[in-house]
């Protein structure tokens, strides 16, 4: 009896220490269609004002079930984010995001690597730009994925959904750049964003040549100072994964990614 007792006390605290993730939040499969999250859906960032690096504050954009965390090493200039959170998408977020604020022009870049070849394919490394830290907020990001693929998309509106633009890269299969006839599956060497006014863009180096922009720049307008910064989701609502974002350069100017 004190056997049976113990193994239900313990099934008890098992449960209790597994978060419950609702069911619009499990990722697209097979098996599970990919829904938005109940209009009236929300969690408030959890916010820490510790300066780390570059950046003035860290945050969980949407407080995914499992907390994430963050660490820079200046030595190797890399910053580490471990994070959680269903996905950046939709009419919002959740996901561990790096921040400073700031205002006017400005250029961001970062190399970007994932520590396990295994994670999930559409977790996501982000260059991130964003009004508030709500998980709703009006927001533009450049985001590379798992397989590669990079994307510039943004929230229009607060409590929008996102618009994924036209200007996406599949780094699957591309022509390489001694033989365009010749194709291989390439991870991104570098990405960036520049603000410049209302006009925001992507920028790329695919195989270690300088940062070039791809596609036209989307138009935003954001209001006084913004939050600028890297970020990181899993993509899965409470599992949480690594990326590394290193040697990132952050500038008041437009014109200076590198």
């Amino acid at each position: 009896m004190k056997i049976l007792f113990a193994l239900a006390l313990f099934a008890t605290a098992l449960q209790a220490q597994t978060p419950e993730v609702p069911d619009w939040a499990q990722p697209g499969s097979p098996t599970h269609k990919q829904v938005p999250p109940p209009a009236d859906f929300h969690r408030p960032a959890r916010t820490s004002n510790t300066p780390i690096g570059l950046f003035e504050g860290q945050s969980d954009i949407g407080s995914a079930l499992v907390p994430g965390s963050s660490s820079y090493d200046p030595a190797a200039k890399q910053y580490t984010l471990h994070s959680a959170g269903y996905n950046i998408w939709y009419s919002r977020d959740e996901f561990r995001f790096l921040w400073k604020k700031m205002s006017g022009d400005l250029s961001l870049a970062a190399d970007v690597t994932f520590p396990d070849p295994k994670g999930y394919n559409d977790r996501k490394a982000v260059l991130v730009l964003r009004q508030s830290l709500d998980d709703d907020s009006k927001e533009i990001m450049t985001g590379e994925h798992g397989t590669g693929m990079v994307h510039l998309a943004a929230r229009p509106e607060r409590g929008a959904n996102f618009r994924d633009y036209e200007y996406r890269l599949s780094a699957v299969g591309l022509p390489t750049s001694t033989n365009p006839n010749s194709r291989v599956d390439i991870l991104p060497k570098r990405i960036g964003i520049e603000r410049h006014g209302d006009q925001v863009a992507l920028y790329l180096s695919l195989e270690g040549e300088p940062l070039h922009q791809f596609g036209p720049p989307i138009t935003i307008h954001f209001e006084g100072s913004i939050y600028v910064g890297i970020g990181f989701t899993s993509h899965l609502p409470a599992t949480p994964d690594t990326a590394i974002l290193s040697n990132v350069i952050l500038e008041n100017s437009a014109g200076k990614v590198h």
